[in-house]
């Protein structure tokens, strides 16, 4: 299986192994596959549409027409559900831990208290702003430039906003070490767009009568916290103004911008650098090298620090302080927040329940969330809820999936033998996480205190935040895991040419060892190429078999993949799923690559599994019509019209329908699958069709 481009191209041993495994599962298991009789759920399909026409309506119209969103949900689909199953036993998990009142000082008993303090909104709604009131005074006495700059500094430990953020990273193009990464943060608002452009106006207005809500919890009388959030709204948007576009921010080359502290402080001193990392917890003795993200945004942000009203920087701070506190500060405070931040941002009419938001801030089965004690939960839920021989089949599936690419890496016809050389030696390299991490965290040091929430989240803030800055200087651990096992995602990492699949996506539909091979190969063999696949999108190719971020492409080859990426940016831009609101083809570019890549892994994997054998034909359903439904039906998903508006500006992912209807008609396969040509409306002619990797 470890063959070069001089040897042997490939040898299916793994493949014929898997492909046995799964049959010998699904002979062995009285009980079937999760979904239908080979692991698709063919009642979802809406068959009045042709597949040719809309694929992604096809595959799943019944089910969209059938189900409604709930009024707690912003959206909903299969990644949803599963989230939702990992949320109900992680649930089970803290619950069991409450009633068996654990020994004290154990992370059990932390995770208990912690969770009981969170569902305690009696005494949460009795304490009210109360426990904010410390750092509320702390902003309040504000007084100077200096004591502005050392709030700012400490905006992610107290949880608000600031214009910079001081983070520690590993060096893109020094994976074994770390550096300081000073980023533009600080807007209240999805995306910058919601400042500048008209559209939003109504989003504006009432985010300005917002903030002056919020304000008021403080003690600021109608007209004084109406006038605050004018200055508040004021500030953001020339933060925003000169905020770099996600479309640039994305580009690696462009993000890595070298300083050593001194070369700083000489290229912007009008800021007080050392101070704001010393009030960050960063020794400046120790600091070598700080990359600085977006080097045009900082000059007009240090001035707007030094030249903007102390008062507005203060209503700033104090603002988004409540904001981020909100459901730990009792139901009034919480539901104001929500009620622009749910109903109006999200379209969400009515809250999730408490525990379900509970289960995210402790337990950590959120991407995006706070992680809480998410390890200490993880290491329980994978001992109920994994299985040794789910993390043996999956991990034999990348192997699939590894040895795919190669052999399509070999056979490009657009790669040039220096790249390609280069190229293999990456996936070679790829190193692949299943499950969970080999290492579970110490949460002794954290003090939790029943019935004190703000001091218990505060601790659990410390804890992540020291975690992070105590890398300074120290060599990068290969072993960390960025998601806990009970997420439901998988994510590449560059720097250390990883792919990464927590526990709790390895489940149907993704994955169901009693499904039929081409379903798992269509689902979750297409998710593990989509990973692999932004080791080798516009972005992640620019990294290379050690993580380091260099150009190891020769000129020629760079140019013809790009212009295979425009194509794919051509072909996404003409989507528009709310009228007058486009796909951004430049955003989703990454995204875009990794879906249709791994569709094309996955699909050329589940070829070469068969070893020249006919693939099976299962209740009238050929191999590739299977393979191509499980793609369709693990994206399925319904979203509110201004929470898909948010994503559009905001997610790098194309909408569901998109990552569908928008990959497959790249593939040929999938025109004979379902006998799509000239006259369907997704028909593409081959000289348009988009292949890359």
């Amino acid at each position: 299986m470890t063959g070069t481009a001089e040897g042997p191209r490939i040898r299916p041993l793994l493949l014929l192994a898997l492909s046995a495994a799964l049959a010998a599962a699904a002979c062995t298991t009285a009980k079937g596959p999760e979904f239908g009789t080979f692991g698709i759920d063919l009642g979802a399909r809406d068959t009045s549409v042709d597949p040719g026409d809309d694929f992604f309506t096809y595959a799943n119209g019944a089910w969209l027409k059938s189900r409604d969103l709930k009024d707690d949900e912003k959206v909903y689909g299969q990644v949803i559900a599963l989230g939702y199953r990992s949320e109900r036993r992680v649930r089970a998990i803290i619950e069991d831990l409450v009633h068996d009142h654990p020994e004290p000082g154990s992370v059990q008993q932390k995770i208990a208290d912690y969770y009981s303090s969170y569902m305690d909104v009696a005494t949460l709604d009795a304490k009210g702003i109360e426990p904010l009131r410390p750092d509320l005074d702390r902003i309040a006495a504000i007084g100077s430039r200096e004591q502005l700059v050392e709030a700012l500094a400490r905006a992610p430990v107290m949880e608000t906003n600031a214009p910079f953020v001081a983070r520690v990273d590993v060096d893109r193009k020094d994976p074994d070490q770390h550096l300081v990464s000073i980023e533009n943060a600080g807007l209240g608002l999805p995306d910058r767009s919601y400042y500048l452009e008209e559209d939003f106006a109504e989003v504006r207005a009432a985010y300005r009568r917002h903030i002056a809500e919020m304000l008021a919890f403080t003690g600021l009388d109608e007209q004084r916290a109406a006038s605050a959030a004018a200055e508040v709204l004021a500030l953001e948007t020339a933060i925003a103004t000169d905020h770099w576009k996600l479309t640039e921010l994305r580009h690696r080359d462009k993000t890595y911008n070298l300083f050593s502290l001194e070369q700083l402080e000489a290229a912007y001193p009008d800021y007080p650098w050392r101070r704001h990392l010393e009030a960050a917890g960063l020794d400046p003795a120790r600091v070598e090298r700080i990359n600085l993200v977006a080097p045009s945004a900082t000059a007009p942000l240090v001035a707007l620090v030094n030249e903007a009203p102390l008062e507005s920087w203060k209503h700033y701070l104090t603002y988004h302080l409540v904001s981020h506190h909100a459901d730990l500060l009792g139901d009034a405070i919480d539901e104001a927040n929500f009620a622009f931040r749910g109903r109006i941002l999200g379209g969400q009419p009515e809250q999730r329940d408490r525990w379900k938001r509970g289960v995210v801030l402790v337990g950590g089965t959120q991407s995006g969330g706070p992680l809480g004690f998410g390890d200490a939960v993880g290491r329980m839920y994978v001992e109920r809820h994994f299985s040794p021989r789910s993390k043996e089949m999956v991990s034999a599936l990348v192997e699939n999936l590894r040895a795919a690419l190669r052999d399509r890496v070999e056979t490009l016809d657009w790669m040039g033998p220096a790249t390609r050389k280069q190229a293999l030696a990456k996936l070679e390299s790829f190193r692949p996480k299943i499950g969970y991490p080999s290492e579970w965290r110490d949460f002794s040091s954290v003090e939790i205190v029943p019935g004190d929430l703000m001091a218990n989240y505060r601790a659990v803030g410390r804890y992540w935040y020291e975690d992070m800055t105590s890398r300074l200087g120290e060599p990068t651990d290969r072993e960390r895991w960025d998601m806990t096992p009970q997420m439901v995602n998988a994510y590449y990492n560059p720097t250390f040419n990883e792919v990464v699949f927590p526990a709790a996506i390895l489940q149907p539909p993704f994955f169901d060892p009693r499904a039929d091979a081409a379903v798992n190969y269509g689902a979750i063999g297409a998710v593990i190429g989509h990973e692999m696949g932004h080791g080798f999108d516009d972005q992640g190719s620019k990294a290379d078999a050690a993580g380091v971020e260099r150009n190891w492409w020769t000129a020629e080859d760079r140019r013809r993949f790009e212009a295979r990426a425009q194509a794919l940016v051509r072909q996404y831009d003409a989507y528009e799923p709310i009228p007058g609101q486009h796909v951004n083809g430049e955003l989703t570019l990454g995204e875009n690559i990794g879906d249709l890549g791994g569709l094309s892994m996955a699909h050329r994997a589940y070829q070469l599994s068969l070893a020249g054998e006919p693939a099976p034909v299962l209740d009238g359903f050929t191999a590739d019509q299977r393979f191509f439904l499980a793609w369709a039906q693990v994206w399925r998903q319904k979203y509110r019209d201004a929470f898909l508006l948010q994503l559009l500006k905001s997610d790098p992912h194309s909408p569901a329908r998109y990552r569908v209807n928008g990959v497959v008609p790249n593939l040929d396969a999938w025109y004979g699958a379902f006998d799509v040509g000239p006259g369907d409306a997704l028909d593409r002619p081959p000289e348009e069709r988009v292949s890359i990797w």
